[in-house]
């Protein structure tokens, strides 16, 4: 036992350098809080016992809190890491942590203060407000989204305008406060916020794009919604599935896209969308298009992804449809015939296909798959799958069972978009895989981020640890593939190499990659 003027002087170390003491235990439950809880997060300690740890943290930096949590679990240890809280004011913090001798899943993690850096310039991509967003349905089923929209004959203008776009960017992240800004389309904006929309927020945005217009003497009138994002009716998976479609909606059409109703009136909106999509299915109307990853060595071609393209209708609302209607497994299954299909005649081709975690977690699925792999065996050498995050795995252990029926037949396994959310990480640590691509986002980023360096730098270290090699997606300069290489990454995809297309008739793997001119 610590004596207890010991565990005293512990306890006054521990403050000395942070202002918050939080235990965790298995899925990042705090366990025991202690500190200055009530000054920076407006609670008691004992009120977060019980609650995620990520909840402590500002909505856009829990996807890097869960990225720490798993390089704490691999090595014992956090070194300090630059964070913000989740108050008002977003404060900078510093988090540190360390796992307790003969500890199983528990760890001990400090917060001390930071000084305030340079408020970023940047608003958040599509890709990342999906993600925040979705994080925060899944957290707490509260909060909105305000959605804002300018007249179609601005954002016409806006891309051959790009400082008019900065001027547009800087009014949005001007008056955020305390949500979460990001550029959803050319002059189309969201705001994610913790609680409902505050309409005084909403106004100084308002106020602040129409004086940046006007100094372009370009009179105009903002509009904007908000959405609840009430999914108490709701499954998570329902929830996200719904969000997901709302900014796609909003992002291709602007506010009429926004259905009424909330997330359960998106949800609608997905159903409605179910015949055209089955059909699309039942009658093959798709391609698969072909993109290669090669080597940062030498640009030889490793193998080439296969992309889903429906003919008619945008890939990531189709892909949305099926998952919402249960059509996941057909559209999985539709492409894995059309694949395998690809190898028997294209001798020499190495190809990966994506399957769900929908599908995945299905034993129907698995066996329908079991059927056509071994009816095929001798293309197997030269089939890849990668699990994708566009709806989590929910069933572990079913899971498992599908990729390690892949596994047994030797089909090499990837997890996509590492990094892009909470399910990448968990699944690293759940599933035995042979590779981890990383997330474009981090990839684009990390060019001019050394933060973003230090998160890929830690991904990659993490899937080394764990036995699995790594991809970097979204390459598309010398710079990108410089930085990449650089970091420990073996393979590459982007536009520096190619963009999607046919596959070559005779598709051998060494033959170094050709850039194409988009």
């Amino acid at each position: 036992m610590l004596r207890e003027d010991h565990r005293d002087r512990f306890l006054t170390f521990a403050f000395a350098a942070a202002d918050l003491l939080v235990e965790t235990g298995p899925h990042a439950t705090i366990t025991f809080a202690a500190g200055a809880f009530r000054h920076h997060l407006g609670e008691a300690p004992e009120a977060f016992v019980g609650r995620p740890v990520y909840d402590l943290i500002a909505i856009d930096e829990r996807g890097a809190l869960r990225m720490a949590m798993q390089l704490l679990a691999a090595r014992g240890r956090l070194p300090p890491t630059a964070i913000r809280l989740n108050n008002a004011a977003g404060t900078p913090f510093s988090i540190a942590g360390l796992a307790p001798a003969g500890a199983n899943g528990q760890f001990c993690l400090t917060f001390g203060p930071l000084p305030a850096p340079p408020r970023s310039t940047d608003l958040a991509g599509d890709a990342a407000f999906a993600q925040a967003a979705a994080g925060m349905v899944r957290a707490s089923g509260r909060g909105s989204l305000a959605v804002i929209d300018l007249p179609d004959e601005v954002r016409r203008g806006i891309p051959s305008r790009p400082e008019l776009e900065g001027e547009l960017d800087a009014a949005v992240l001007a008056g955020s406060g305390s949500g979460l800004a990001g550029r959803l389309s050319p002059g189309r904006y969201g705001l994610l916020l913790p609680r409902e929309a505050d309409m005084h927020t909403l106004a100084g945005i308002t106020a602040g794009l129409e004086a940046a217009l006007l100094s372009h003497d370009i009179p105009a009138q903002v509009r904007t919604a908000t959405l609840p994002l009430d999914a108490s009716s709701l499954t998570p998976a329902q929830a996200t599935r719904a969000l997901r479609q709302a900014l796609s909606n909003f992002a291709g059409k602007g506010i009429v896209g926004i259905a009424e109703g909330g997330l359960t009136g998106a949800l609608r909106d997905i159903a409605a969308q179910a015949g055209s999509v089955r059909r699309a299915i039942g009658e093959r109307r798709f391609e698969l298009l072909y993109q290669p990853i090669v080597s940062l060595k030498d640009r030889r071609i490793h193998h080439h992804e296969a992309l889903l393209r429906p003919a008619g209708l945008n890939v990531e609302t189709f892909i949305r449809c099926a998952e919402t209607v249960g059509l996941t497994e057909e559209v999985d299954l539709a492409v894995t015939d059309r694949v395998l299909d690809t190898l028997r005649f294209t001798p020499g081709a190495r190809i990966a296909m994506n399957i769900s975690g929908l599908s995945m977690e299905s034993p129907r699925f698995r066996e329908a798959l079991r059927a056509r792999l071994d009816a095929q065996k001798n293309l197997l050498p030269r089939l890849m799958v990668e699990l994708t995050e566009s709806a989590e795995v929910e069933d572990e252990t079913e899971a498992r069972a599908t990729l390690d029926m892949l596994r047994d037949r030797g089909v090499p396994l990837c997890i996509d978009d590492f990094g892009a959310g909470a399910a990448a990480f968990r699944y690293l640590r759940s599933f035995p895989v042979n590779w981890v691509k990383v997330d474009g986002a981090y990839v684009q980023n990390a060019v001019r981020s050394e933060r973003d360096r230090s998160f890929v730098a830690s991904m990659v270290d993490l899937s080394l640890a764990v036995g699995a090699r790594v991809i970097a997606e979204q390459v598309e300069t010398e710079e990108h593939a410089a930085v990449m290489a650089s970091l420990g990454i073996e393979l590459a995809q982007g536009y520096l190499f190619a963009r999607p297309g046919k596959l070559p008739a005779s598709s051998g793997v060494s033959a170094p990659a050709r850039r194409r001119v988009a």
